[in-house]
This record gives C-alpha cells, sequence and structure tokens, in this order.
C-alpha cells in the first residue's frame, strides 16, 4: 500500500463547525462544502483499503480521513441544499484526475483488490448525472 497516508488520528480538521455540507449526486465525491468561497470537497474511498474519506479544498489535497470529526454535521444527511447542475460542474472540473486514492501524489492506486483505476473522469461525470 504505497500510496497510504496516515489519517487525522482525530485531530479536529479546519472545516468551521457548522458548515452545511451539500449533496454532490457524485459518489465519488458525495459530499461538498462553501467554506469563505473555496469548496471543501470529500472523495469517497475504496475503504478499508484506503482511508475512508480524502479531504481537498479547492481541488488540493488536505488529509485524508478515517474519521469524520465529531463536530461536522452529519454527512448521511447533507445539511445544505444538493448541488445544483452548473455547482457540481464546477465540483467535478476542480477534481479533474482525482479520482483514484492517491492520483493527488501523482501515484494513482492501480492495485488489483481495489476500485480505484474505473474512477477516470468521465466515469465520475457520467455517474454523477
Amino acid at each position: 500500500m504505497t500510496n497510504e497516508r496516515a489519517g487525522t488520528g482525530g485531530i479536529p480538521l479546519p472545516v468551521p463547525p457548522g458548515v452545511g455540507w451539500h449533496a454532490t449526486g457524485s459518489g465519488v465525491y458525495p459530499h461538498a462544502a462553501r467554506v469563505e468561497g473555496r469548496w471543501w470537497i470529500l472523495r469517497l474511498n475504496d475503504f478499508p483499503e484506503h482511508p475512508l474519506h480524502t479531504l481537498f479544498v479547492d481541488g488540493r489535497h488536505v488529509a485524508d480521513v478515517d474519521d469524520v470529526p465529531s463536530d461536522w454535521q452529519r454527512l448521511e444527511k447533507a445539511s445544505a441544499p444538493v448541488l445544483t447542475e452548473p455547482e457540481r460542474a464546477e465540483i467535478l472540473d476542480l477534481m479533474v484526475g482525482l479520482g483514484p486514492y492517491g492520483a493527488e501524489y501523482g501515484t494513482p492506486c492501480t492495485d488489483d483488490w481495489c476500485s480505484c483505476e474505473v474512477l477516470t473522469d468521465a466515469w465520475i461525470r457520467e455517474q454523477a448525472g
């Protein structure tokens, strides 16, 4: 598992409490939040082979997250409305090339036991509707 990075170890991430997470309509990037004009995007990884989520801010890797911090609102029931079509397109544009775990490090996962290799930009856009 050469792509694995340490999780947050319970250290709170810099997402302000009470931020409204939007459902994105994407199974790869299921939640996004607008924080101070920047998109905070969670990628759902192939767990347990990789950390549960990876957090990106405007398409830049911030942290791998095994346990969602307790001060984040429940993500399963995103607290803000579903993204509009233009917002979803903006999210997908920011995340081009970042579907597979490890792509943020320049070494996307291609292991046989993982589903990362199917996470192409075209597949992600098609799946997101």
